[in-house]
């Protein structure tokens, strides 16, 4: 009898948490197999579907036969142009197309990827605790090593930069935020921006922030890091057309700012990928173009949805902030649970699917995360199965 060959895992990969959203999958599917009438809260996926421009604009362009080769790597000249448009636009930020424009297969991958670029082992990557996972994950393939930022509510969920020290600083290659926040929703002002490029002006930081949500917002239009005075000196920001267009599954996004820095990441991105398929380009300049009346529309409906959940968690004498951005509502746990307890209790109870705010970082413990990813109605069933097992 042969011996069972053993494949051994790297130490990387090893030394991995299960991967948040996975790990939430599996509880899913567990929860449907059981025969629950399950409300997904918990994975920010819009449930919304893809503008139908956008759609027929991509069954247009994936007939023609030059989109059927291999792509540019840093992306089609005319989506590079615009998304300058669409910042100049939007943000009245100018962007060079030709140096500060870089396509990503989703701005995860880009996340992902850029340590690679600039972390040695054993430099410092500064990281949100709660944030989203692929921040300490990307650090640690580059065998580099987090600091965690804790988010606090009397904080406004910003990181207290003070508590930071100097030495810290000095060995630090990169420093991740992401404004408006996932998971807490939290929005941050320019005073705040201006202190993260002081900061990393002092200590030669490059700072990637993470913008997918600036798109999705209710009260007031959140601001590109880009906006602030300095910022391409230090910083690039990544977006996404997942969340502001409900394109999650075409996987496209981009990155802008310092070309120094996208030129690095596109050197990472050059050697492991081929670039994105171009007929998705030319989709995705269709949906940049698109005026607000559909983006208006979405946002009305995230908003009802908000309202419904908020209102009716406040009502149930939760406590949680109602968000001004993103389709996230960040809530605190009752005292008798901790996160991971409560999402257990509420799906098995109620047929609800969060997310536990632990998973997202030990600053996120005592939280639950909620996705306004499913139809008003199903939010306000929601709320009244939970009402009835607190």
């Amino acid at each position: 009898m042969k011996n069972k060959v053993v494949f051994d895992l790297a130490s990387r990969i090893k030394h991995l948490p299960p991967y948040l959203f996975a790990s939430i999958d599996q509880m899913k599917q567990k929860a449907i197999g059981k025969g629950i009438d399950l409300i997904d809260l918990s994975i920010g996926d819009p449930d919304i579907p893809t503008p139908s421009r956008v759609v027929n604009a991509m069954k247009k362009a994936v007939e023609k036969p030059e989109h059927h080769r291999y792509p540019s790597y840093e992306g089609m000249f005319s989506f590079r142009e615009a998304v300058a448009k669409w910042y100049r636009k939007r943000f009245n930020v100018r962007i060079d197309p030709l140096t500060e424009v870089l396509s990503l297969i989703g701005s995860k991958e880009g996340i992902g990827h850029i340590p690679l670029a600039f972390v040695n082992p054993g430099d410092t990557v500064l990281v949100p605790s709660p944030g989203y996972p692929v921040y300490p994950i990307g650090a640690l393939f580059a065998g580099g090593e987090n600091f965690f930022m804790p988010l606090r509510k009397e904080n406004d969920f910003l990181p207290d930069l003070d508590a930071i020290p100097a030495k810290v600083f000095r060995k630090t290659k990169l420093m991740f935020i992401n404004y408006p926040n996932n998971p807490t929703s939290a929005v941050a002002p320019l005073a705040f921006f201006k202190e993260i490029i002081r900061i990393a002006q002092k200590y030669n930081i490059i700072v990637c922030h993470d913008a997918s949500y600036t798109e999705i917002y209710y009260d007031q239009k959140p601001m590109s890091f880009m906006q602030a005075p300095g910022a391409k000196d230090v910083a690039i920001e990544f977006h996404s057309l997942s969340k502001t267009y409900n394109m999650t599954g075409w996987r496209i996004g981009f990155a802008v700012g310092n070309k120094e820095v996208l030129a690095g990441l596109g050197k990472v991105k050059t050697n492991l990928d081929s670039g994105v398929f171009q007929a998705i380009q030319e989709a995705a300049i269709v949906a940049l173009e698109m005026g607000q009346d559909t983006l208006s529309g979405i946002r009305k409906t995230f908003q009802e949805r908000r309202d419904i959940l908020c209102n009716g968690l406040t009502k149930l004498g939760m406590d949680l902030m109602k968000p001004k951005a993103t389709f996230y509502v960040w809530v605190k746990v009752p005292y008798r649970f901790n996160s991971m307890s409560f999402v257990t209790h509420v799906l098995d109870k109620a047929g609800v699917l969060g997310t536990p705010g632990n998973g997202f970082g030990a600053a996120g413990e005592g939280y639950i995360r909620f996705a306004l990813t499913a139809p008003a109605k199903r939010i306000d069933e929601a709320v009244k199965r939970i009402s009835i097992i607190l």
